[in-house]
């Protein structure tokens, strides 16, 4: 290979590119801080102006806790140059996760709720989900009007070997999930000369798993899962081709794929799709 066949890139947390009718760009930054401006144990007021950005998510969210790891600078934006955007941010995300009782326990918590006191609990665990699942699937500005279809991503079209003008992979929040699994919210696209694929803008939204206990500890009351929206464009079409994947199994039945289960795309393979959604996003 000559070197001016190939030039080696620093990493940058910026980049832009015009594509075709697009603007496709991107911005990275480090993750957002444990800890208030004004001190640990202090917090901005919530109609402070100048309150600091974990105070911001705090009161914007008003979940419990946030993710372990949330990159609340990174965003990837798309926009069109008559004026339809489709952008994907970390603030909007989590905004999805559900602040209710939710069912997905591990097989030692009810044991360890009759440890404690009614009233503590509910004092110090304010039920909410704490897998952090999101059916974020961008946001979308009034430019752009959804349609149901029963239009199919064409697989094998995607499949087909293009040279890839662009690519990045974009990670929104992360959390462990006290040792329990691991949920991850990313998005990545990759443009080619005849069209860009936005691939999972909750790409790995959910992957739960248990790495530090046998499956016959813990696994009966976990549901591996994962929801995966891909979007594709081709550049004669003025519209956006959407495809909605919930994909959800107990660990009980997934007993044959525990190799890959830290490989959340080689598990769609063994994950059964819960539902599926179609939609046209027109721009023009």
């Amino acid at each position: 290979m000559s070197m001016e066949s190939f030039v080696p890139r620093l990493p940058v947390d910026s980049e832009s590119i015009q594509f075709h009718d697009w603007v496709i760009s991107y911005e990275k930054s480090h993750i957002l801080k444990s800890s208030c401006q004004l001190g640990t144990a202090e917090c901005c007021p919530k109609d402070s102006a100048d309150r600091c950005d974990l105070c911001h998510y705090q009161h914007s969210l008003q979940l419990p806790h946030l993710p372990d790891m949330v990159f609340h600078k990174n965003r990837l934006v798309l926009k069109h140059k008559d004026g339809a955007a489709l952008e994907f941010c970390p603030m909007d995300a989590l905004a999805l996760v559900d602040n209710g009782k939710q069912p997905l326990e591990v097989a030692c918590a009810q044991e360890w709720r009759e440890t404690r006191n009614e009233q503590t609990m509910e004092e110090k665990f304010k039920p909410f989900d704490w897998t952090f699942t999101s059916t974020y699937q961008g946001t979308m500005n009034e430019k752009v009007r959804s349609e149901t279809t029963d239009q199919t991503l064409n697989k094998f079209k995607l499949m087909q070997r293009e040279n890839i003008i662009f690519y990045h992979d974009l990670t929104l929040f992360e959390d462990e999930l006290h040792d329990h699994g691991i949920s991850v919210m990313s998005v990545r696209i990759s443009p080619s000369p005849r069209s860009p694929t936005l691939s999972g803008t909750a790409r790995d939204a959910l992957w739960f798993l248990h790495p530090f206990a046998p499956l016959s500890a813990r696994g009966p009351r976990a549901n591996p899962g994962c929801t995966t929206p891909r979007f594709h464009h081709e550049i004669e079409n003025d519209f956006i081709l959407k495809e909605y994947i919930h994909r959800e199994a107990p660990c009980t039945e997934l007993q044959n794929s525990v190799a890959s289960w830290t490989n959340p795309d080689a598990m769609q393979e063994f994950v059964p799709v819960k539902s599926k959604q179609l939609h046209k996003l027109f721009f023009k």
